[in-house]
């Protein structure tokens, strides 16, 4: 559908610049209606719970818990949650209708309004009524709490708005009259908490004052009854959205006073309409059975949803997320629509660039200077503004050199250079990547073309044989169809290789040698040669139809999802799908922290020793991560011993047990022993290595009995007995002595032996060891002396028949 014919011949649609900066500093000359610049906005919309319940008549979402609230037809209110897809709180208001309900999270609140002119007051932990009162003389239709006073707006069919303050024992400090028929929804304006606006059955929209009993004003210019409202939360436009059964939705610019514009399509009288808090869209719903999406800016219809659930009732959305719940007549939908992912990225000197909405803001790491650091806290970073852009941003890289950064969205691209924002490039584009080479790139026009760009000039246009559904840059170019991912050269879009496997995405090395591709249940190191691809290409041997055999060889696959990941030498670092921070280096995986919430890589500092990352509230916090310890791991991958010895020193002594396990587990344990400052660690690995005289010194500081056990076998196998000897006595393992003493043939050990188990109590091993060397008057004392009688009895009338009268 094209954009909507304007009712009042206000048309904004297509004016948007090209030349010069394309943020809001200044406008030069404007695009012509009927150049391609009415590119879709790229929404992903997905449906995360389907909640099937009586007619839902209100529905509201809370700031902090995944919770959806949902007021019923029946008299109940239930609260859902997101995450588990339970039914976990249900609040039985009455019999009849609960037309509006909230969520009051300050005070653990729900609050619900009825067709029997009450208000209810629940603690959604307790579960129980805190506060029930008469608010109106008829139906109850809208609440509003406002966001920072102690206050509840209600509105009704009785035509009143009414303010109530629960610090006041619930008193109504004042009462809105103006409308003449009922009032159906009431919002308050989030940029000035002070006023509202309502939504009335006569036909019209008034703005109120919080302490004025008059409205401000009131427009005019619906058919027929007004159903809803909403504010515009954006800084750049006095914008009102309204619904009526006129089947239309208005826009109003509230501080002139007019309709500018009007957006028709549905069938049926609008219910609910709103302008989403962070996304450039506006949501209507009707009942018609469609949620309709709107392009805020444009106006044009981006999507119509169609749940199959009857009439749409409500709609509630909320700022710092992207769920919209719906309320229909067969029950309830969470959707979430667009990326969760912020748009921001970080150039190797500690620039970031993000949009907030459309407004792009920059901050740089270095203006910090010598505040301390502490790992996982928000850092303190001086944000400035560098306008506002005019494609809504769904993604901000840099380039590979930091000098430009890239805006997609609206399926369009904008290249600046990233100090002045000044405009380099543009086009239109779904997706856009850069080269490892700072100038190259590559834009997907459609799922068939791909084009590539050197020094922002058109080099090559191509179709991939089986399509291209996406692309990933980097070394290589990579596009993903049904068939698989394809890797291109940049030079000549040669095929490189073809894999069968369906990739989210791909990280590149620094040189080039490695490439970790994720899925949607793992990821795969790869280490990649040009040198066997060049060879290749020249004797065309080795090549197939999927490209050179030999291009790739996997080093291992991985069972865990990544979110976000970037290269540090030969060290993958990588955030996964439950919130850990990891690097993953030669077969083995460290954690480096546990996130307490979704967080997003930005990059590495190298001389920070600090690895940086973001989430989507644009907080950007920071872990310690030695770049020693990250360069070491890198030298032995590649098997550089020199460079890893002049590395080692610059390691501090409590980072270096974890290298040394990283040692060992890749198979080099001389080196792990030398490196370990961990004695446990130290003589698990001489035992291994066999280093007698290491673990010998480290088990008598230790002064461990089960140290010298393990030594003892150590030595017995080595055959060194008196060493053997000597750890078994420090072991007061009096078995494993009798065992040694008889299997060398050894009677003086033996007899050593026979007095100090005597001594401690070791009676079996005191009574072979005499019975050995025959001493048999020992035998017996022995046997007398811990009162084992009948047995000293059988050994006198065997051996010593002298003993027996005794």
């Amino acid at each position: 559908m094209a954009a909507p014919n304007s009712r009042t011949g206000h048309v904004t649609v297509g004016q948007i610049s090209r030349e010069g900066p394309r943020f809001a500093t200044s406008f030069p000359p404007t695009r012509q209606l009927g150049e391609n610049f009415n590119m879709p906005l790229r929404l992903d919309i997905k449906r995360k719970l389907s909640a099937r319940s009586d007619r839902v008549k209100c529905v509201d979402l809370h700031p902090t818990e995944p919770w959806m609230l949902a007021a019923l037809y029946n008299g109940n209110v239930h609260v859902w949650n997101v995450e588990s897809q339970q039914l976990i709180k249900s609040f039985e208001c009455c019999d009849l209708p609960v037309r509006a309900s909230k969520f009051v999270p300050r005070k653990n609140w729900v609050v619900a309004g009825c067709d029997d002119m009450q208000v209810r007051v629940f603690n959604y932990n307790t579960l129980e009524r805190v506060h029930i009162f008469e608010a109106h003389s008829d139906y109850v239709r809208s609440i509003a709490v406002h966001p920072t006073q102690p206050y509840l707006l209600t509105s009704s069919d009785d035509m009143l708005i009414k303010c109530w303050d629960w610090d006041k024992k619930w008193a109504c400090i004042q009462v809105f009259e103006g409308h003449t028929h009922y009032v159906m929804q009431i919002v308050i304006n989030p940029k000035d908490n002070n006023q509202f606006a309502s939504a009335s059955l006569d036909r019209t929209v008034k703005v109120w004052q919080l302490g004025s009993s008059a409205p401000n004003f009131t427009l005019e210019g619906h058919e027929k009854g007004v159903n809803c409202i909403d504010y515009y939360h954006g800084g750049d436009k006095p914008y009102l959205v309204s619904g009526a059964d006129d089947r239309l939705v208005k826009i109003w610019d509230y501080q002139n006073k007019t309709c500018v514009q009007t957006l028709e399509g549905h069938a049926q009288n609008i219910s609910s309409v709103s302008f989403h808090p962070d996304l450039p869209i506006i949501i209507t719903g009707s009942e018609d059975g469609t949620v309709r999406i709107w392009h805020a800016s444009t106006y044009r219809l981006e999507s119509t949803l169609n749940y199959g659930l009857e009439r749409v009732w409500a709609i509630a959305n909320m700022r710092g997320t992207n769920n919209v719940a719906l309320g229909y007549d067969e029950g309830s939908i969470l959707i979430k629509l667009g990326r969760e992912e912020p748009a921001m990225s970080m150039d190797a000197n500690g620039k970031i660039i993000w949009a907030k909405h459309s407004e792009v803001q920059q901050a740089n790491l270095k203006a910090i200077g010598d505040t301390e650091i502490k790992d996982g806290e928000r850092l303190p970073l001086a944000i400035k503004d560098m306008g506002s852009c005019e494609v809504y941003p769904q993604t901000i890289q840099h380039n590979p050199n930091g000098r430009f950064v890239v805006v997609c969205g609206d399926g369009e691209y904008i290249i600046y250079t990233a100090m002045a924002l000044r405009n380099k490039s543009f086009g239109s584009a779904q997706e856009f990547v850069w080269a490892q080479d700072s100038n190259e790139y590559a834009v997907r026009e459609n799922s068939t073309t791909v084009k590539l760009f050197k020094n922002f000039k058109e080099k090559k246009s191509f179709k991939p044989d089986f399509g291209a559904e996406g692309i990933f840059g980097g070394f290589l170019l990579g596009v993903k169809s049904a068939n698989g991912l394809a890797f291109y050269d940049w030079e000549n879009t040669d095929l490189v290789r073809r894999i069968e496997i369906t990739p989210r995405h791909i990280f590149w090395s620094e040189n080039g040698e490695l490439v970790c591709i994720t899925t949607d249940e793992s990821f795969f190191i790869l280490s990649y040669s040009a040198e066997r691809v060049s060879n290749a290409m020249a004797t065309n041997e080795g090549v197939t139809e999927d490209g050179v055999e030999d291009a790739f060889d996997v080093i291992g696959e991985i069972q865990e999802v990544v979110r976000t990941g970037l290269w540090v030498g030969d060290c993958f670092i990588y955030t996964n799908s439950v919130n850990r921070l990891n690097y993953y280096v030669g077969g083995e995986i460290v954690t480096i922290s546990h996130l307490d919430r979704t967080m997003y890589l930005l990059g590495y500092i190298p001389k920070d020793n600090r690895l940086y990352l973001g989430d989507k509230e644009l907080s950007v916090v920071s872990y310690s991560l030695l770049l020693s310890v990250l360069e070491y791991q890198t030298a032995v991958m590649r098997r550089d011993f020199d460079t890893a010895d002049k590395v080692l020193p610059t390691i501090p002594k409590e980072q270096r047990t974890r290298v040394a396990h990283f040692l060992e587990k890749q198979g080099f344990k001389p080196q792990a022993l030398v490196v370990t400052c961990d004695p446990e660690h130290k003589f698990e690995l001489a035992l291994q290595l066999g280093e007698l005289n290491t673990a010998y010194e480290l088990a008598q500081e230790a002064q461990h009995e089960q140290k010298w056990k393990q030594l003892a076998e150590l030595a017995t196998s080595k055959c060194q007995f008196s060493l053997a000897q000597e750890c078994l006595h420090h072991a007061q393992d009096f078995g494993g002595l009798l065992l040694l003493a008889t299997s060398s043939g050894n009677a003086g050990m033996v007899e050593k032996l026979a007095k100090s188990a005597e001594t401690a109590g070791k009676n079996n091993v005191a009574f072979m060891s005499y019975l050995l060397q025959g001493k048999l008057e020992d035998c017996l004392e022995l046997l007398i002396k811990t009162d084992r009688l009948p047995e000293a009895a059988f050994l006198a009338r065997t051996y010593l028949p002298s003993q027996v009268s005794r």
